[in-house]
Parts: C-alpha cells; structure tokens; sequence
C-alpha cells in the first residue's frame, strides 16, 4: 500500500505530547481512495494539482473560451473531453479546477467566488480555485485541478485522460510509521475525531492514531438521518474500511471512554482496558435529551441517535400512528420524513411556531403550513405530560391543554446533553451546560487534552469571541482540523462562520451566522411563497442570513463575513442588493 511517509523526527522517541510535524516528506506515489472509491494519483508538492503530465502521456485539451470572455471574479462551466470544468478568472489569472462540490456534488457555478474562493451555494464548503483543496466545510475532499493556458488570446484546459473520471481528490496523506511511538487518542466517532485524524496524517504525523467510538460504526454521515431515515448503512459512511487501514487509522467501534485521568496520561474504557495517550481529542458530541414524564419508559418512545435509532423509528413507524415531541430542527425533519410513509403524523410543540426563536415566527409559520400540507396535525403551545400505554406499549400522549392523541411511537426531538460525564475528576473545565471550554486552538485548561464539535464552548471569532456552543456539522469538521493542526504546534485559530441547513419536504432553509439575540428580521422576497432571504439585525448590524430558494446569497453573505466584513442594518434594507451579487 502506497502513501506511506518517510521521515526524520528531531528524536527518536519525542517527549509525551510534543510530537514534531517537522519530519522531511519523500512521499510515495500512491493509488488513494475517495470516500466514494474511486481513486486518484497524487504525488509529492504541487505539480500533482494542476496535474500536469511527463512526456508521452495523453491529454486532453480543449479550447473553452476567449481570454475576454471572463472579467476578474467571475466563472464558468466549460467542457473538455467529457469533464464538465469550472473555469475561474480570479485576481487577474485564470484557473480550472472540478465543477462539483466534493460533500453532495453541488455544482459550484451556482455558488459565490470571493477573491481565490469558490464557495458552494447549498452547505457552504469553500475551495482554493488554484490547488483545488478544500478550506472549509462540510465534505471532506478537494477538487482536482486541471493544467490552465492562455495563448493569443484563447484558453486551453488540459486534463489527463486517466483523470477524465475523477471528480474529487483526497488530499495526500502519510501512514503510520511503527518506530514512532507516540499516540494521539481521538474520542468520539464524528466529524471533529475523523477530520482531526486526516489532518494529521495530511501534515506528516506517523504516530498512532486511535478513534475510539461507542457507535456500531465508524464516522459516518449523521445529518443524514434525520432527514432520510430508511438509507442503508454503508451508503452513510465517511470512508471506507480500506481507506482507515492505508492510513493505519484505528477505529474502535462499541468502546466508551467512561473516565480521563490527564495526570497519568491515560483513558479507561468501559471494558475495563486502560490506554494511554500522548495528546488526547474529546470530540464526544451530544445526545439527545430523553423525556421525563410519565410513561416515557414504555416500548415505542424512541431517541434518534444513531443510524439504528433511525432504522427503527422508520420501520416502526410505517402505516402506524407516530407523534413527535419538540418542534426542533430534528423534530420537523423526523415529521416531514415520516409524512407520508406513517399513518398519521402529530408534532407536539412548546412555542407558538416551530423555530420561533431561532429563526422567528414568520418562517416558523411557514414551515408549520408547509407540513400541514402533507397532513402533519400541528399542536403548538403545549406540551406533553404523560405518556399511556398498553401491554407495555405506547398507545396515546396526553397534553397539558388535556388533548389525547393516539399513538403507536412517540420520537422525541427536545434538544441534546453534551458527553462530558465521563470528564468528572479529570479537571477539564466545563461550562454551566457541561459543555467543554475550548479556547480558539482548541486547547482545554489540561495540558495536552484539546476538544472539537458540538461538546465544546468555543469563541466565535464573527462575535467578537463571545463563548458559545454551536451544533453544526461544518463547525465540527472545522474545529478539527484546527485541534490536529495545534496538536502538530502550528498555531491555528478555529475562525470559521457558523453555516447550516435544514431539509423540510425536499426544500432546503440555509443559515449562516449566530443570531441569538437579535431583536429584527429583515425580510426580502415573499416567505409565504416560500422564496425569501432572512436577514437578522442585532445592534443595527446583520448577525446572521437565512434563506429559502434564494441561491447563493446566504452562502455569499458568509463568504463575506469570513473576510471580516460587516453589514449595517441600512444595507439589508436596501433594495439595492448588489453587495451580495444579487
């Protein structure tokens, strides 16, 4: 197996947790596997990006355009050979590189170019026009880039007819080196363990990595549940089996870290086996919050947690009377899945709308119209105080306002708990919601001990570093590859805009920026016609953007406040919305 890294470390055996990046990279050419399986070559610098060809090997190229076609920041898909191509003219040079997002296969045309930054326009990953890697998330990925000349006036792309099929590039990687005997642990199966490890492997580190999981599977994708419950478990997962041995990446599935003992520089493990650890990640996510009333112990109360979680509730639900607890982001993706699939389909909320606080009682109402649509009985401003049952099996929900329904499951969706119990003793500093404080390189106040994803209080560089708990997939993924990075002692602050994305019926309500507190909204387009940008004002400043069918101005506007930028309240109400290339 290729990909393997030889290199020198300034010792031997490195001191306990500080372990040098500085080892010199002489990598092999090697075959790497995407998340998808199919493959791409890679070699050592950059060359291997713009993928340029010895002589004797074939290309393809393809005359795509005048050199006055495209004005600096601007794009556009061309074709060579059968590759669909992005081409971009930014900062005076024109580049090419895949059309595709590397997370869902977004076309990137569609998206918001900033400077040398593609951003894609429904879930916010960027990417470097140049190289073609990605530098935010979500996905995993880079693009490949295509050879780019201009010559009198006309612009060629050249690709490698072995790379004509090729629509994502795993970034080059090292392995583990058995000499090393330095061990970094990972706990938590997520998108903060998973990407930290990656990145560690990307810049050099050959010691051991161990991901540690009370999950069945290896990271997969959890967004997905939610919002298709019945998909097959392999079509979810991150990477593949094979991808974690060539990286000699562990993966310890059915193991829980039960307690930290940071003095020792060791984990005890719910089966008793003790592990040591030179740096440690806890990146353990949170779970969801169960009921409490009575009744909420019987067969058919379910919690979606993980893909059998998922499994089940889709299954037992199928033809039967299901009732759904909390209208959270969770809770209306569950409804608007089991909407025609269930019998009958009842959400169950403490608010008058659902996402009133969040994203306020205009989109709320429309949300709650849009599932009514398909049937979903809405019982708002109330909430649940028992649960009755029958031979030990759900049979109706009783509320507060005295109204009975009749259920077969019951899911609840009332918000999550961080996963930091097992932290007790450790002196790894919580928060007030035992969420774990973070600084902005990820470190706790323990030595050695960094966290990443959605246990941990973090600053949030947008708001001037006001500590905060963001539950977003892409933060999680961000965070990281910023803990990987600081682990390797190369200084890096997490800096990334909050980006996320709810599904309700196959229609998609983006969001980027934090707006809590924010005290107007901002509206342009129509919310009851379903196609609106959502703009939140908090101190006459626009704090957040959120968006139905308006393409890509929520993406646009977090492109923008990555660079720093700030919007007056004046400029959202403007009907001149050029800022945004709208």
């Amino acid at each position: 197996m290729g990909g393997a890294c030889e290199g020198t470390q300034d010792s031997a055996r490195p001191s306990r947790g500080s372990f040098s990046s500085s080892c010199s990279l002489r990598c092999r050419v090697a075959h790497q596997p995407t998340s998808s399986g199919a493959s791409c070559l890679l070699t050592a610098g950059r060359m291997n990006q713009s993928q340029e060809t010895g002589e004797g090997e074939e290309q393809v190229t393809g005359l795509v355009c005048q050199e006055e076609d495209l004005r600096d920041g601007q794009m556009k898909e061309v074709t060579v050979g059968d590759q669909t191509v992005l081409l971009v003219r930014a900062l005076g040079q024109y580049s090419a590189v895949g059309s595709r997002c590397s997370h869902y296969n977004a076309p990137l045309i569609k998206g918001t170019l900033v400077g040398d930054r593609v951003r894609c326009p429904f879930h916010g990953a960027c990417f470097n026009v140049r190289t073609g890697d990605i530098e935010e998330y979500p996905g995993l990925d880079s693009l490949p880039s295509y050879k780019v000349k201009v010559e009198d006036g006309k612009v060629y792309v050249s690709i490698d007819k072995k790379f004509l099929n090729q629509t994502r590039r795993v970034k080059e990687m090292c392995s583990l080196a058995p000499d090393i005997k330095h061990t970094i642990l990972l706990i938590g199966g997520g998108p903060a363990s998973l990407v930290c490890a990656e990145t560690l492997r990307q810049n050099c580190y050959q010691g051991r990595i161990i991901i540690v999981t009370k999950d069945t599977l290896p990271p997969f994708d959890k967004p997905k549940l939610s919002k298709a419950m019945n998909l097959d478990s392999s079509s979810i997962l991150l990477r593949t089996g094979d991808f974690y041995q060539q990286y000699g990446i562990e993966v310890w599935t059915h193991k829980e870290v039960v307690s930290v003992n940071p003095a020792d520089k060791v984990v005890k493990l719910s089966d008793g086996i003790l592990q040591q650890y030179d740096q440690l990640l806890i990146s353990t996510g949170c779970r969801a919050r169960p009921l409490s009333c009575p009744g909420c112990g019987l067969q058919g109360v379910k919690l979606l947690q993980n893909h059998d979680d998922a499994k089940e509730i889709h299954n037992s639900c199928l033809g039967r009377k299901a009732v759904v607890i909390g209208a959270s982001f969770i809770g209306m993706e569950v409804a608007s899945f089991l909407s025609d699939k269930a019998a009958s389909v009842a959400m169950v909320g403490t608010s008058r709308f659902p996402y009133e606080r969040s994203l306020g009682p205009e989109i709320g109402k429309m949300t709650m119209q849009m599932l009514e649509e398909q049937n979903v009985k809405f019982h708002m401003n109330d909430e649940i105080t028992e649960i009755r049952g029958e031979n030990g099996k759900v049979k109706e929900v009783v509320l507060k306002s005295g109204t009975v329904l009749e259920a077969d499951v019951v899911i609840a969706g009332i918000g999550v708990i961080p996963n930091s119990d097992f932290l007790a003793g450790s002196e790894v500093e919580l928060d007030s919601r035992k969420a774990v404080i973070v600084d902005k390189f990820m470190r706790t106040n323990v030595t050695d001990v960094f966290s990443a994803g959605d246990v941990t209080s973090f600053p949030l560089a947008i708001r001037g570093d006001q500590r905060v708990n963001v539950g977003h997939w892409q933060m999680s993924l961000a965070q990281g590859r910023v803990a990987a990075l600081n682990m390797l002692k190369k200084p890096t602050k997490i800096e990334s805009v909050p980006f996320f994305w709810t599904v309700l019926l196959g229609k998609s309500i983006r969001y980027t920026g934090y707006g809590e507190g924010y005290t107007e909204i901002i509206f342009k387009g129509k919310v009851d016609e379903r196609k609106f940008l959502a703009f939140y004002i908090k101190d006459e400043v626009v704090v957040a953007a959120a968006s139905m069918m308006f393409d890509p101005a929520v993406a646009r506007l977090a492109e923008l406040m990555a660079t720093g930028q700030i919007f007056k309240k004046a400029q959202a109400q403007a009907d001149d919305l050029s800022w945004l290339q709208m």
